[in-house]
């Protein structure tokens, strides 16, 4: 029998937060919280119920809180095990007295992601609709929440298990064969090159949003580089409606990387507005400068941007054959497009393909550049798919395993090698296809995906 565990389960601090929440799971979870709280009158303690009361110290009778006791017994629990919970004021004293109590009276703190190991141990959730809930806590923007929601409601699950369902059904009519060769029809070679080639495609389709969860997850790094007083600070100013950065006449202006949290279509945004490149004999900027050079060379994405008036310069030029070293996507932004004629649009290197004009004083062209960057993004090296879910590394990972020991029995068929040459990637890629879903993974796996989890979920 496991251990009953304890932790807080909501964010600790001070002087915000109206509750703060300690779980408990576990076959002594009810006998603990008996022991600790005290509800008035006749209150049942009863499954799904929510009680009134007080927590206090078993010994002193002191009080700890006045608080609510939420019962959920197994297995109609988040870990299918006896959970309790002690909603109580929010904050850092009331919670963690409540805690110390709960240990003290014999539960074990919790290790990161162990409530949602339990679930998934006991068979609530599989290995991918565990880390949904990881990807949910973790969401930074409303499509990221979405994807992860569907991915704890089983839209990675069910295909993964078709898709090695039907590896199954091809092993066992290899396996038939070979141990009742003489009272089965001859195999259909033809059917299963078609199966083959539909489970290859399935997978690769699933593949494709490895990418895209990459996005949704991490979030894409932009940074708006150029000459000085060129209108980088009052772009991101317009971009993210607020006044981040400070917007002067005097070129230099900005001495350090500003950063943004934006989403764009769905994606998460990270816009670092840059100091100024230029040669200058300021310590202080040259250390700007600097660390401008470093952002666009960390980036994902770079906006070159170029005032309109000034036209393309030889100082622009060197910025993007720099950032142009790298092979990094970039867009070129045309800013202060309102200051000149539109027949003077300045000219620049035919190489660059992809331009967007702004006029960011006047908060003019934003929703051009947002377009651009989306487009940047779908047609660029960074893929976007269009699927409900999408994978992570580990499951990537396992889903190009699978695709490998596939094609190779693709190629065992077509070298026309014994059907127990086939037996051996088939085994491999439904090993594989298991580990998605938790169903043949290590312990040392697990132990690296939950310990990415926050403590108390």
């Amino acid at each position: 029998m496991r251990e009953t565990i304890a932790a807080i389960s909501t964010a600790i601090v001070p002087e915000q937060g109206s509750v703060g929440i300690v779980r408990l799971s576990g076959a002594e979870a009810v006998a603990i919280a008996q022991c600790l709280f005290h509800s008035p009158g006749n209150q049942a303690w009863e499954s799904h119920r929510i009680l009134y009361g007080f927590v206090r110290h078993p010994q002193t009778q002191i009080m700890v809180d006045e608080a609510l006791l939420m019962l959920m017994l197994a297995p109609r629990s988040y870990t299918r095990e006896d959970v309790v919970e002690f909603h109580c004021h929010g904050g850092i004293m009331a919670v963690q007295q409540v805690l110390q109590l709960c240990i003290e009276q014999g539960a074990k703190l919790a290790q990161p992601g162990e409530f949602t190991l339990r679930a998934f141990l006991n068979g609530r959730l599989d290995l991918s609709q565990a880390e949904s809930i990881s990807d949910l806590v973790g969401a930074r923007s409303q499509q990221a929440a979405q994807s992860a929601i569907a991915g704890l409601q089983g839209k990675l699950a069910a295909p993964i298990r078709q898709i090695r369902a039907a590896c199954l059904d091809i092993l066992a009519e290899v396996e038939a064969r070979i141990d009742f060769e003489d009272d089965l029809p001859p195999l259909d070679e033809l059917a299963i090159r078609s199966q083959l080639a539909q489970v290859l495609e399935n997978v690769t389709q699933i593949l494709a949003t490895a990418d895209r969860g990459e996005l949704l997850r991490t979030g894409l790094k932009v940074a708006i580089v150029g000459r000085p007083n060129v209108g980088k600070s009052s772009l991101l100013n317009a971009w993210s409606r607020s006044d981040r950065a400070i917007v002067t006449d005097l070129p230099g202006t900005t001495r350090d990387v500003v950063e943004s949290q934006l989403v764009v279509g769905g994606i998460p945004v990270q816009v670092l507005d840059t100091a100024g490149i230029r040669e200058t004999d300021d310590q202080v900027e040259k250390i700007g400068v600097a660390r401008s050079r470093s952002a666009a060379q960390g980036a994902d994405l770079v906006l070159l941007t170029i005032d309109a008036q000034a036209g393309w310069t030889d100082a622009d030029q060197e910025i993007y054959d720099q950032v142009n070293e790298g092979h990094r996507p970039f867009i070129l932004v045309i800013n202060k497009i309102d200051l000149i004629d539109p027949v003077d649009i300045p000219h620049y290197p035919a190489s660059i393909n992809q331009t967007v004009q702004t006029a960011a004083a006047q908060n003019q062209g934003i929703d051009d550049l947002e377009k651009a960057i989306l487009s940047t993004v779908q047609t660029g090296k960074i893929q976007a798919a269009n699927l409900d879910v999408a994978i992570n590394q580990r499951q990537a990972a396992a889903l190009t395993r699978a695709k490998t020991a596939l094609q190779q029995v693709q190629h065992t068929i077509a070298d026309q090698l014994p059907l127990d040459f086939w037996t051996i990637d088939l085994r491999i890629a439904i090993q594989s296809l298991g580990e998605i879903l938790g169903e043949d993974v290590t312990e040392s796996v697990l132990n690296r995906i939950f310990s990415q989890f926050c403590i108390g979920k």
